[in-house]
């Protein structure tokens, strides 16, 4: 059922990243590295994510300045985002990224099987919401459907009333539409 999850890892050292898709390997999710917030803000105009792993601690744009981004954005803002830093030296960090959205904090190391365990839900998530989306679509679909013959069994029932050969012609035509679902 349509596409697989995908989860926006962010961190300018190209070693952390490597060591992130290997956490994250074996879980339903498609990695997608890249190393600034820049890179990320631009990612997220042309992909869906189910969850971002922001490093916190970038130069240029901070993984604090990138969130504050993607939260003001309309598409990203419901996006969750794990910040994950390598400095457990400042409780304000924590709570910054708590401030700018993050729905967690990791300082490094963290245990690998934990950040799998948060990955996983996030990406639980992100499915049961796509099939909740796909259903309603699905049933939006059935109602506009039932309202097509709804609309051509009343165009029959008063071709039939008006009464005469040609009126009982048009209405069958009408219901064999309706039966074909035209």
């Amino acid at each position: 059922m349509g596409e697989q999850a995908k989860a926006l890892l962010v961190d300018d050292r190209r070693d952390n990243l490597l060591a992130l898709e290997a956490i994250l390997q074996g879980l339903p999710v498609q990695a997608v590295a890249v190393e600034s917030g820049e890179a990320a803000l631009k990612q997220l105009l042309t992909d869906d994510f189910a969850v971002i792993l922001l490093d916190a601690q970038m130069p240029n744009m901070d993984g604090f300045e990138t969130a504050g981004h993607i939260k003001r954005r309309e598409r990203t803002r419901h996006v969750p985002i794990l910040f994950l830093t390598a400095a457990d030296r400042d409780a304000q960090l924590a709570l910054r990224g708590y401030a700018v959205g993050a729905v967690d904090y990791l300082t490094k190391p963290f245990d690998p099987w934990v950040l799998r365990a948060k990955v996983s839900i996030f990406v639980e998530l992100w499915t049961k919401t796509q099939q909740l989306k796909a259903q309603a679509e699905a049933s939006r679909e059935r109602e506009a459907q039932w309202q097509r013959l709804t609309d051509l069994v009343d165009e029959a029932a008063r071709a039939l009333r008006a009464g005469g050969d040609a009126a009982a012609g048009e209405a069958l035509d009408l219901l064999e539409k309706a039966r074909w679902g035209n």
